[in-house]
Protein backbone atom coordinates (compact mmCIF):
# COMPACT_ATOMS: atom_id res chain seq x y z
CA UNK A 1 0.00 0.00 0.00
CA UNK A 2 2.77 2.41 0.98
CA UNK A 3 4.69 1.48 -2.17
CA UNK A 4 1.67 2.32 -4.34
CA UNK A 5 1.26 5.68 -2.61
CA UNK A 6 4.97 6.38 -3.10
CA UNK A 7 4.81 5.52 -6.80
CA UNK A 8 1.68 7.63 -7.27
CA UNK A 9 3.44 10.59 -5.67
CA UNK A 10 6.64 10.35 -7.74
CA UNK A 11 5.29 12.32 -10.75
CA UNK A 12 4.21 15.14 -8.43
CA UNK A 13 7.63 15.10 -6.79
CA UNK A 14 9.30 15.22 -10.21
CA UNK A 15 7.24 18.24 -11.32
CA UNK A 16 7.73 19.96 -7.97
CA UNK A 17 11.51 19.48 -8.26
CA UNK A 18 11.56 20.76 -11.86
CA UNK A 19 9.79 23.99 -10.99
CA UNK A 20 11.87 24.55 -7.87
CA UNK A 21 14.97 24.29 -10.08
CA UNK A 22 13.50 26.73 -12.61
CA UNK A 23 12.47 29.11 -9.85
CA UNK A 24 16.04 29.13 -8.53
CA UNK A 25 17.33 29.49 -12.09
CA UNK A 26 16.08 33.09 -12.29
CA UNK A 27 18.50 34.03 -9.50
CA UNK A 28 21.31 31.72 -10.59
CA UNK A 29 21.17 32.95 -14.21
CA UNK A 30 21.18 36.60 -13.13
CA UNK A 31 24.30 36.02 -11.02
CA UNK A 32 25.99 33.96 -13.75
CA UNK A 33 25.29 36.64 -16.38
CA UNK A 34 27.48 39.01 -14.38
CA UNK A 35 30.49 36.92 -15.45
CA UNK A 36 29.39 35.33 -18.74
CA UNK A 37 28.51 37.28 -21.91
CA UNK A 38 24.87 36.59 -22.82
CA UNK A 39 25.46 34.78 -26.11
CA UNK A 40 28.47 32.87 -24.82
CA UNK A 41 26.48 31.56 -21.87
CA UNK A 42 23.66 30.52 -24.20
CA UNK A 43 26.07 28.74 -26.58
CA UNK A 44 28.00 26.91 -23.86
CA UNK A 45 24.76 25.91 -22.11
CA UNK A 46 23.35 24.05 -25.10
CA UNK A 47 26.69 22.83 -26.43
CA UNK A 48 27.36 21.11 -23.12
CA UNK A 49 23.76 19.89 -22.87
CA UNK A 50 23.87 18.16 -26.26
CA UNK A 51 27.13 16.42 -25.29
CA UNK A 52 25.68 15.22 -21.99
CA UNK A 53 22.47 13.78 -23.46
CA UNK A 54 24.11 12.10 -26.46
CA UNK A 55 24.75 8.79 -24.60
CA UNK A 56 21.05 8.62 -23.69
CA UNK A 57 20.11 9.51 -27.25
CA UNK A 58 22.06 6.50 -28.53
CA UNK A 59 19.83 4.24 -26.42
CA UNK A 60 16.87 5.07 -28.68
CA UNK A 61 16.17 2.54 -31.42
CA UNK A 62 17.89 3.54 -34.72
CA UNK A 63 14.53 3.48 -36.52
CA UNK A 64 13.06 6.01 -34.06
CA UNK A 65 16.16 8.21 -34.31
CA UNK A 66 15.78 8.66 -38.05
CA UNK A 67 14.44 12.09 -38.99
CA UNK A 68 12.52 12.48 -42.25
CA UNK A 69 13.50 15.44 -44.43
CA UNK A 70 9.91 16.68 -44.63
CA UNK A 71 9.82 17.07 -40.82
CA UNK A 72 13.12 18.89 -40.59
CA UNK A 73 11.79 22.46 -41.13
CA UNK A 74 9.26 22.07 -38.32
CA UNK A 75 11.84 20.53 -35.98
CA UNK A 76 14.24 23.39 -36.68
CA UNK A 77 11.45 25.91 -36.11
CA UNK A 78 10.75 24.36 -32.71
CA UNK A 79 14.41 24.79 -31.81
CA UNK A 80 14.47 28.39 -33.04
CA UNK A 81 11.41 29.47 -31.04
CA UNK A 82 11.88 27.35 -27.89
CA UNK A 83 15.63 27.81 -27.63
CA UNK A 84 17.25 30.52 -29.77
CA UNK A 85 14.70 33.34 -29.69
CA UNK A 86 13.27 32.44 -26.28
CA UNK A 87 16.61 32.15 -24.46
CA UNK A 88 18.22 35.17 -26.17
CA UNK A 89 15.30 37.42 -25.19
CA UNK A 90 15.12 35.88 -21.71
CA UNK A 91 18.80 36.46 -20.93
CA UNK A 92 18.78 39.97 -22.37
CA UNK A 93 15.65 40.74 -20.37
CA UNK A 94 16.99 39.19 -17.16
CA UNK A 95 20.09 41.40 -17.37
CA UNK A 96 17.87 44.49 -17.33
CA UNK A 97 15.13 43.57 -14.86
CA UNK A 98 14.83 41.82 -11.51
CA UNK A 99 14.69 38.06 -11.04
CA UNK A 100 11.43 38.46 -9.09
CA UNK A 101 9.65 40.43 -11.83
CA UNK A 102 10.82 38.09 -14.58
CA UNK A 103 9.66 35.00 -12.66
CA UNK A 104 6.13 36.38 -12.32
CA UNK A 105 5.98 37.60 -15.92
CA UNK A 106 6.73 34.08 -17.19
CA UNK A 107 3.48 32.98 -15.51
CA UNK A 108 1.66 34.48 -18.48
CA UNK A 109 2.89 31.51 -20.55
CA UNK A 110 -0.15 29.36 -19.60
CA UNK A 111 -2.41 32.29 -20.50
CA UNK A 112 -0.69 32.74 -23.85
CA UNK A 113 -0.96 28.97 -24.38
CA UNK A 114 -4.74 29.15 -23.97
CA UNK A 115 -4.89 31.99 -26.52
CA UNK A 116 -2.56 30.15 -28.88
CA UNK A 117 -4.55 26.94 -28.58
CA UNK A 118 -7.75 28.86 -29.32
CA UNK A 119 -6.30 30.75 -32.29
CA UNK A 120 -4.07 28.12 -33.92
CA UNK A 121 -5.40 24.77 -32.68
CA UNK A 122 -9.10 25.78 -32.67
CA UNK A 123 -9.50 24.74 -29.02
CA UNK A 124 -12.59 25.95 -27.17
CA UNK A 125 -12.34 28.95 -24.89
CA UNK A 126 -14.95 29.97 -22.29
CA UNK A 127 -15.90 33.22 -20.60
CA UNK A 128 -14.04 32.20 -17.43
CA UNK A 129 -10.87 31.85 -19.56
CA UNK A 130 -11.38 35.34 -20.98
CA UNK A 131 -11.80 36.72 -17.47
CA UNK A 132 -8.61 34.98 -16.39
CA UNK A 133 -6.69 36.21 -19.42
CA UNK A 134 -7.81 39.79 -18.75
CA UNK A 135 -6.80 39.59 -15.08
CA UNK A 136 -3.47 37.95 -15.92
CA UNK A 137 -2.50 40.49 -18.53
CA UNK A 138 -3.58 43.34 -16.21
CA UNK A 139 -1.37 41.86 -13.51
CA UNK A 140 1.52 41.69 -15.94
CA UNK A 141 1.14 45.42 -16.61
CA UNK A 142 1.36 46.09 -12.87
CA UNK A 143 4.49 43.94 -12.57
CA UNK A 144 6.05 45.73 -15.54
CA UNK A 145 5.47 48.98 -13.68
CA UNK A 146 2.81 50.64 -15.82
CA UNK A 147 1.42 52.66 -12.86
CA UNK A 148 4.91 54.08 -12.30
CA UNK A 149 5.09 54.94 -16.01
CA UNK A 150 2.15 57.34 -15.69
CA UNK A 151 3.64 58.83 -12.52
CA UNK A 152 6.96 59.37 -14.28
CA UNK A 153 8.79 57.25 -11.71
CA UNK A 154 9.99 54.20 -13.60
CA UNK A 155 13.20 52.62 -14.85
CA UNK A 156 13.54 52.53 -18.63
CA UNK A 157 16.03 49.70 -18.33
CA UNK A 158 13.66 47.67 -16.18
CA UNK A 159 10.73 48.35 -18.51
CA UNK A 160 12.72 47.14 -21.53
CA UNK A 161 13.83 44.08 -19.58
CA UNK A 162 10.25 43.21 -18.62
CA UNK A 163 9.05 43.60 -22.20
CA UNK A 164 11.85 41.30 -23.40
CA UNK A 165 10.76 38.68 -20.83
CA UNK A 166 7.20 38.85 -22.20
CA UNK A 167 8.47 38.51 -25.79
CA UNK A 168 10.54 35.49 -24.74
CA UNK A 169 7.36 33.97 -23.26
CA UNK A 170 5.52 34.53 -26.55
CA UNK A 171 8.35 32.80 -28.41
CA UNK A 172 8.16 29.88 -25.96
CA UNK A 173 4.43 29.45 -26.56
CA UNK A 174 4.86 29.51 -30.36
CA UNK A 175 7.56 26.84 -30.07
CA UNK A 176 5.40 24.75 -27.72
CA UNK A 177 2.48 24.83 -30.18
CA UNK A 178 4.77 23.74 -33.02
CA UNK A 179 6.28 20.98 -30.88
CA UNK A 180 2.89 19.36 -30.20
CA UNK A 181 2.83 18.02 -33.74
CA UNK A 182 6.43 16.79 -33.95
CA UNK A 183 6.12 15.02 -30.58
CA UNK A 184 3.47 12.81 -32.16
CA UNK A 185 6.12 11.49 -34.53
CA UNK A 186 9.42 11.59 -32.61
CA UNK A 187 10.49 10.68 -29.04
CA UNK A 188 10.75 13.65 -26.63
CA UNK A 189 14.48 13.03 -26.07
CA UNK A 190 15.17 13.24 -29.81
CA UNK A 191 13.19 16.48 -30.10
CA UNK A 192 15.08 17.83 -27.09
CA UNK A 193 18.40 16.90 -28.73
CA UNK A 194 17.44 18.72 -31.94
CA UNK A 195 16.43 21.77 -29.89
CA UNK A 196 19.78 21.79 -28.07
CA UNK A 197 21.65 21.35 -31.36
CA UNK A 198 19.78 24.28 -32.94
CA UNK A 199 20.57 26.37 -29.87
CA UNK A 200 24.26 25.53 -29.94
CA UNK A 201 24.49 26.18 -33.71
CA UNK A 202 22.62 29.50 -33.71
CA UNK A 203 24.44 30.88 -30.66
CA UNK A 204 27.89 29.83 -31.92
CA UNK A 205 28.49 32.89 -34.15
CA UNK A 206 27.36 35.47 -31.54
CA UNK A 207 29.50 33.63 -28.98
CA UNK A 208 32.46 33.87 -31.36
CA UNK A 209 31.87 37.62 -31.64
CA UNK A 210 31.89 37.79 -27.81
CA UNK A 211 35.31 36.15 -27.90
CA UNK A 212 36.70 38.55 -30.50
CA UNK A 213 35.41 41.54 -28.54
CA UNK A 214 36.83 40.25 -25.26
CA UNK A 215 39.17 37.24 -25.68
CA UNK A 216 39.92 37.06 -21.97
CA UNK A 217 36.40 37.09 -20.54
CA UNK A 218 36.56 33.43 -19.50
CA UNK A 219 39.72 34.02 -17.44
CA UNK A 220 37.70 36.18 -15.02
CA UNK A 221 35.11 33.50 -14.19
CA UNK A 222 34.96 32.78 -10.46
CA UNK A 223 34.02 29.55 -8.73
CA UNK A 224 30.56 31.02 -8.16
CA UNK A 225 30.18 31.73 -11.88
CA UNK A 226 31.29 28.20 -12.76
CA UNK A 227 28.87 26.66 -10.26
CA UNK A 228 26.10 28.82 -11.73
CA UNK A 229 26.94 27.60 -15.23
CA UNK A 230 26.89 23.94 -14.10
CA UNK A 231 23.54 24.53 -12.40
CA UNK A 232 22.10 25.96 -15.63
CA UNK A 233 23.41 23.10 -17.79
CA UNK A 234 22.91 20.05 -15.57
CA UNK A 235 19.91 21.02 -13.47
CA UNK A 236 17.97 23.67 -15.40
CA UNK A 237 18.54 22.40 -18.96
CA UNK A 238 18.66 18.63 -18.59
CA UNK A 239 17.36 17.43 -15.21
CA UNK A 240 14.37 19.77 -14.86
CA UNK A 241 13.36 19.19 -18.49
CA UNK A 242 13.53 15.42 -17.97
CA UNK A 243 11.49 15.63 -14.76
CA UNK A 244 8.87 17.72 -16.54
CA UNK A 245 8.61 15.43 -19.56
CA UNK A 246 8.36 12.34 -17.34
CA UNK A 247 5.80 14.01 -15.09
CA UNK A 248 3.67 14.92 -18.10
CA UNK A 249 3.48 11.24 -19.06
CA UNK A 250 1.92 10.42 -15.66
CA UNK A 251 -0.20 13.49 -14.85
CA UNK A 252 -2.60 15.46 -17.02
CA UNK A 253 -1.34 18.85 -18.21
CA UNK A 254 -3.97 20.78 -16.24
CA UNK A 255 -2.76 19.56 -12.85
CA UNK A 256 0.87 19.67 -13.93
CA UNK A 257 0.56 23.37 -14.84
CA UNK A 258 -0.30 24.20 -11.22
CA UNK A 259 3.33 23.64 -10.28
CA UNK A 260 4.25 26.76 -12.29
CA UNK A 261 3.13 28.83 -9.29
CA UNK A 262 6.14 27.55 -7.36
CA UNK A 263 8.66 29.45 -9.48
CA UNK A 264 7.96 33.05 -8.37
CA UNK A 265 7.88 31.94 -4.72
CA UNK A 266 11.30 30.30 -5.04
CA UNK A 267 12.71 33.21 -7.07
CA UNK A 268 11.49 35.80 -4.56
CA UNK A 269 12.79 33.78 -1.59
CA UNK A 270 16.27 33.64 -3.12
CA UNK A 271 16.36 37.05 -4.84
CA UNK A 272 15.74 39.08 -1.69
CA UNK A 273 18.75 37.78 0.31
CA UNK A 274 21.15 36.98 -2.55
CA UNK A 275 20.43 39.82 -4.99
CA UNK A 276 19.10 42.41 -2.56
CA UNK A 277 15.93 42.84 -4.59
CA UNK A 278 12.85 44.43 -3.06
CA UNK A 279 9.19 43.56 -3.43
CA UNK A 280 7.14 46.63 -4.39
CA UNK A 281 3.44 47.25 -3.73
CA UNK A 282 2.65 47.22 -7.47
CA UNK A 283 4.49 43.87 -7.70
CA UNK A 284 2.24 42.38 -4.98
CA UNK A 285 -0.93 43.61 -6.72
CA UNK A 286 0.33 42.41 -10.10
CA UNK A 287 1.33 39.00 -8.76
CA UNK A 288 -2.11 38.44 -7.20
CA UNK A 289 -3.80 39.37 -10.48
CA UNK A 290 -1.47 37.15 -12.52
CA UNK A 291 -1.98 34.13 -10.23
CA UNK A 292 -5.78 34.54 -10.33
CA UNK A 293 -5.61 35.09 -14.07
CA UNK A 294 -3.54 31.98 -14.71
CA UNK A 295 -5.85 29.89 -12.52
CA UNK A 296 -9.08 31.05 -14.17
CA UNK A 297 -7.50 31.23 -17.61
CA UNK A 298 -6.31 27.61 -17.53
CA UNK A 299 -8.09 25.69 -14.78
CA UNK A 300 -11.37 27.40 -15.61
CA UNK A 301 -11.49 25.57 -18.91
CA UNK A 302 -11.73 21.95 -17.69
CA UNK A 303 -13.82 22.97 -14.66
CA UNK A 304 -16.32 24.81 -16.82
CA UNK A 305 -16.35 21.95 -19.30
CA UNK A 306 -16.95 19.44 -16.51
CA UNK A 307 -19.78 21.50 -15.05
CA UNK A 308 -21.35 21.99 -18.45
CA UNK A 309 -21.13 18.26 -19.23
CA UNK A 310 -22.62 17.30 -15.89
CA UNK A 311 -25.52 19.70 -16.38
CA UNK A 312 -26.14 18.23 -19.82
CA UNK A 313 -26.25 14.69 -18.39
CA UNK A 314 -28.76 15.74 -15.76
Amino acid sequence: MKLKIWKAGLPYLALFTAHVIWGANFVVAKITLQEFPVMSLAFLRFFMAIILITPFLLEIEPKKRKIEVKHLPKLLSVGLFLITINIALFYEGLKRTSAIDSSVLTLIIPILSVLGGWWFLKEKIYWINLLGITLGLSGALFVIGLPLFFLGNFSTQGLIGNLLIILSSISFVVGAILSKEVLKTYPPLLVLAVMFAVGAATFSIPALLDYFNNPNWFSHISILGLLGFLFIVILSSISAMFFMEWGFTKIDITRANLFTYIEPAVAATLAVPFLGERISFSFIIGTCLVVLGVYWGTMGKPHHHHTEHKHHRT
